[in-house]
């Protein structure tokens, strides 16, 4: 006998058995909700629901950002919506630090009116400061991949990109691959000086990859050829800008340029990179904080990274439950070839690399 053979065949006994069972459940008493704690390190534990979480945020009434440039990931529009939806404020501060300089300006500022909640970091920073970060895991915490978050749940990707080539069709090819950059009449461009701007070195080190294997001098070499060259220039002058694909395509969609701006990935050398956030410990406003992140995680917040080009963390459990932007993703720029995401190690080695022969092979 099949499987639907016995369900059809099922006897009214069980049916009724079944259906006071089910009367009985519906009887029990609600379990009461946690006692209100903006602090906890999950939902669950600390606000029960989303509704209590909404509350305890609105009543705060304010979020203090830090690190988030309007241009950048969509993070204009993410902020408006949030602030609309919840009726929260949120004031942004230094929208253009650095990773590390949020974390200096968390410590300066402690105790201020601009004491910033939250994070935006690279995966090395977090890292390095995740005894400052308070633990809370997202209620879409399972969606996040292992690599891409901390277990204890201090810091956690929302989005990522692929490393790319952003270049003017009308002046120069489509390059195949970053050796392809030194080609006479390119002028390349990085988004600032890889010692100090974390896409920069990404940057150096995508045009690094051999076979999937980062090597930091095999990317400097390229850009002493460049230099030499006179082919580095300006990313608002230059004909070609290696930068995350979120950026070059935020460009080719809208920004200067747009109408000849292209994006391309060169195949076996995908750089990939995460972007994590946190909660600062020690947060004036923890309850709007933990709220930010169930925004940015939501499928809500998710489409609204993958509507400005960067990939949400999320986004393979998404599309398996039909929730992600089909229209948008559709949008992202082709990457043929395994990711290769770079281990703090390997960070730190090539970092040291720069260090020493940035300055004296580039300049």
């Amino acid at each position: 006998m099949t499987l639907r053979a016995c369900v059809v065949t099922i006897s009214s006994a069980a049916v009724l058995l079944a259906a006071a069972s089910a009367c009985s459940r519906q009887r029990t008493p609600d379990r009461p909700p946690p006692p209100l704690n903006p602090r906890a390190a999950s939902l669950a534990d600390g606000f029960g629901t989303m509704d209590r979480l909404v509350d305890a945020a609105r009543k705060e009434g304010a979020l203090t950002v830090v690190g988030l440039p309007g241009g950048w990931v969509g993070y204009k529009e993410i902020i408006a919506r949030f602030s609309d939806k919840y009726g929260i404020k949120v004031t942004s501060v230094m929208p253009e630090a650095s990773s590390r300089q949020e974390i200096d300006a968390a410590a300066r500022l402690r105790g201020t009116a601009q004491a910033p909640d939250v994070f935006d970091v690279t995966l090395e920073v977090a890292v390095a400061n995740s005894r400052l970060f308070a633990p809370y895991r997202v209620t879409g915490w399972a969606d996040i991949p292992d690599e891409a978050k901390d277990q204890d749940g201090r810091w956690y990707a929302a989005y990522g990109g692929y490393m790319s080539i952003g270049y003017d069709p009308r002046k120069v090819p489509a390059p195949a691959s970053y050796a392809a950059l030194a080609r006479p009449g390119t002028t390349v461009a990085l988004p600032g000086d890889p010692r100090q701007v974390a896409s920069a070195f990404s940057g150096v080190m995508a045009a690094s990859l051999g076979q999937g294997l980062p090597d930091a001098a095999r990317g400097v070499n390229l850009f002493a050829r460049l230099r030499k060259g006179g082919m580095l220039g300006r990313p608002d002058q230059a004909t070609t800008v290696v930068d995350w694909d979120f950026m070059n395509a935020a460009r080719a969609a809208g920004g200067r340029g747009a109408a000849a701006w292209r994006v391309t990935i060169p195949k076996n050398a995908v750089l990939a990179s995460y972007y994590m956030q946190a909660i600062d410990a020690a947060a004036p406003h923890p309850a709007a904080a933990r709220l930010w992140e169930e925004f940015l995680l939501s499928d809500e917040g998710q489409n609204l990274f993958l509507k400005a080009y960067a990939r949400p963390s999320r986004m393979e459990a998404m599309q398996t439950r039909g929730a992600l932007d089909g229209d948008a993703a559709a949008r992202l720029p082709e990457a043929s070839g395994d990711p290769v995401i770079l281990t703090i190690p390997e960070q730190d080695k090539a970092k040291a690399y720069l260090a020493t022969h940035w300055a004296k092979d580039v300049g």
